[in-house]
């Protein structure tokens, strides 16, 4: 990302996140883990521990909002080919104040845009407040797409749904030689899908296959869970009717990171199923709660959620920008 300085009032101003050490960042990120803890029930210390390493290396594209000498706040950026993602917005809460956050997301923005390969950025902030999220979309063109952080006491059981038709599925743990299968569901289930508007891996085969990589191997993600993951193959056409993939996110709180349908299979239970041998899985596998995300346009997977028991835990927004 290209150095960009913005000033703040009273004295603040925002520097290439490249001119800072990993030293410089540490108060910042225990408290990041904290608030991650308390508010999303998630542990990001080896997200934070990746930033260390990457910003120890002068390598981590981004910004930082500094008040004098002290690092208030920071965000994080990566390229892809032609797409930019925004990895992360932090500011410390006594800095919530005034314009502080916008300014920094502001920055983070112009600056992607600015660069000649992107065509489109991408991200989604958990922690950044609607407030912020409204104000951005006033001051440049990007959309807004509300989602929904949910969580289910594992300690209830899900209890078996309508029966699938007789023989159709079979339902597996999920290993990597079904990467491409995988792949394949993800591709076909989210077609003219909203979250394909949010993400656009889910679109091709190539970024499917890229996606559940990250899933599977990027700690950031968190530890990817066998004994939640499934594969539902149907022996009526031969192919993968569905899938469910999870990861844990903390000791104690797992998270579902896919659940999908193939369009043929969907309407009679087979998410269902999944998700509730997902649960009982996880549940085995060490897991007192388990979360998950969910676009509140998506009406009716939301709606499947709240019946099987998930609470909201908190709103937030996925942002894209796309150039002409």
């Amino acid at each position: 990302m290209a150095s960009h300085a913005d000033s703040l009032p009273t004295g603040n101003e925002i520097i290439d996140l490249r001119r800072l050490a990993a030293r410089e960042l540490d108060h910042l990120l225990l408290e990041e883990t904290v608030e991650w803890d308390q508010e999303l029930d998630w542990d990001f210390s080896k997200s934070a521990d990746l930033v260390r390493r990457y910003a120890e290396m002068r390598a981590l594209g981004g910004a930082a909002l500094m008040d004098r000498g002290e690092v208030a706040g920071y965000g994080y950026s990566v390229v892809e080919d032609h797409k930019g993602l925004i990895g992360d917005i932090y500011v410390r809460p006594g800095w919530r104040r005034g314009d502080a956050e916008i300014r920094l997301f502001r920055t983070m923005l112009d600056a992607l845009i600015g660069c000649p390969p992107v065509r489109r950025i991408e991200s989604q902030l958990m922690l950044v407040e609607q407030e912020v999220a409204k104000a951005i979309q006033r001051e440049r063109f990007i959309r807004l797409f509300e989602r929904v952080l949910m969580r289910f006491d594992a300690s209830n059981e899900l209890p078996p749904g309508r029966s699938l038709p007789s023989g159709r599925f079979r339902i597996v743990p999920w290993t990597e030689q079904y990467h491409d299968e995988t792949a394949g569901v993800i591709v076909l289930a989210y077609a003219n899908h909203v979250d394909s508007q949010i993400n656009d891996q889910y679109r091709t085969f190539a970024g499917a296959r890229r996606f559940l990589g990250n899933i599977v191997q990027y700690p950031g993600c968190g530890d990817f869970s066998r004994p939640g993951s499934f594969l539902a193959f149907d022996d009526e056409n031969g192919g993968v009717g569905g899938i469910v993939l999870a990861s844990f996110v903390s000791r104690e709180v797992a998270h579902i990171t896919q659940l999908c349908i193939v369009p043929g299979a969907q309407g009679i239970g087979l998410g269902y199923e999944l998700l509730r041998q997902a649960v009982a899985g996880l549940r085995a596998a060490g897991a007192l709660r388990v979360s998950l995300t969910v676009t509140t346009a998506n009406r009716g997977a939301l709606e499947l959620y709240r019946r099987c028991g998930f609470r909201e835990l908190r709103r937030f927004f996925a942002y894209i920008w796309e150039g002409y």
